[in-house]
């Protein structure tokens, strides 16, 4: 197994004025990440994917993986509250060839740890894509125990878990399990611990950051797995003090879109009723964006 460690970037999904998707915006969002040296995510969290409709995310992921054209991997988000749109989904998605399905908890049902075994299990029953769990519990409501992780991780079609709650606790609890289970894979969702998640045996990071900093983002990869920690620890340091600065202005997929549009406003806003534009805040996201160079 390759220690070679990789980053994902949960790419923002590019929007027109009148809310449809704007792909050709998108793609260049593709693009750019792919020229610094980042993997993609899409219709995760950073990317509205609660937003989208089941064809959106379908349409979506064909324009991403044709963008790519094979040059990164792409992972996509296929999780739903129920079990059955969350399989016809990952059907869709293995049909068009990703390198990886995530499922996000379901939300606004409360599951139990047995029905989320029985959700994922289903779902990677049904499909030869490698499948990843997705926990964020602040967002669905529904955390992956690390014992449920376990069970899952016996699975031979479960790959590994991208682990967004925010705990180091909780990551070093996935990631003792994927030092016990052969192929099961831990990725850090919290872009303060990219670093030290690298340092303690995490396969790589999936991060919303990355959308604004994605030099910066595979900088850490790079010096890491070149074994130049003072440099990696350097780029961390960056990221981390931009993430403070930037997430005190409010919820962190809303700012990383905003940060974004105010960097180029090809992006577009959101559907998400939490991301109205704020002239006011814009200026502050400005003043952050300039201290860091960023424009």
């Amino acid at each position: 197994m390759s220690s070679q460690k990789e980053a994902f970037v949960a790419l923002v999904t590019c929007f027109n004025d009148d809310e449809t998707i704007n792909f050709e915006a998108t793609r260049a969002q593709v693009r750019r990440q792919v020229a610094a040296g980042n993997n993609i995510m899409c219709a995760g969290t950073n990317g509205d994917f609660s937003a989208l409709t089941f064809d959106e995310k379908v349409k979506l992921t064909e324009e991403v993986v044709d963008e790519v054209a094979g040059k990164a991997k792409v992972i996509v988000n296929a999780g739903m509250p129920a079990t059955f749109e969350t399989v016809a989904l990952a059907k869709e998605f293995d049909r068009i060839g990703v390198d990886g399905i995530a499922v996000i908890t379901p939300f606004f049902i409360a599951c139990t740890q047995d029905g989320l075994i029985r959700h994922f299990t289903t779902v990677a029953d049904t499909v030869s894509t490698p499948v990843y769990l997705y926990d964020i519990p602040a967002r669905t409501q529904n955390h992956i125990e690390p014992e449920t992780a376990r069970v899952l991780a016996k699975h031979p079609n479960i790959a590994g878990i991208k682990d967004s709650g925010g705990a180091q606790e909780t990551l070093e609890q996935y990631m003792a399990v994927g030092r016990e289970e052969e192929g099961f894979d831990v990725y850090s969702g919290p872009d303060h611990l990219v670093h030290w998640a690298f340092q303690n045996g995490a396969k790589g990071a999936i991060s919303g950051l990355g959308n604004v900093m994605p030099e910066v983002l595979a900088k850490i990869v790079s010096c890491f797995n070149a074994g130049d920690e003072a440099g990696a620890a350097a780029a961390q340091e960056t990221y981390g003090a931009f993430r403070t600065d930037l997430y005190k202005l409010g919820f962190p997929p809303a700012m990383v879109k905003r940060a974004l549009w105010v960097m180029d406003h090809s992006v577009g806003a959101s559907r998400q009723p939490a991301l109205l534009p704020d002239p006011e805040q814009d200026k502050q996201v400005e003043a952050i964006l300039r201290k860091y160079e960023l424009i």
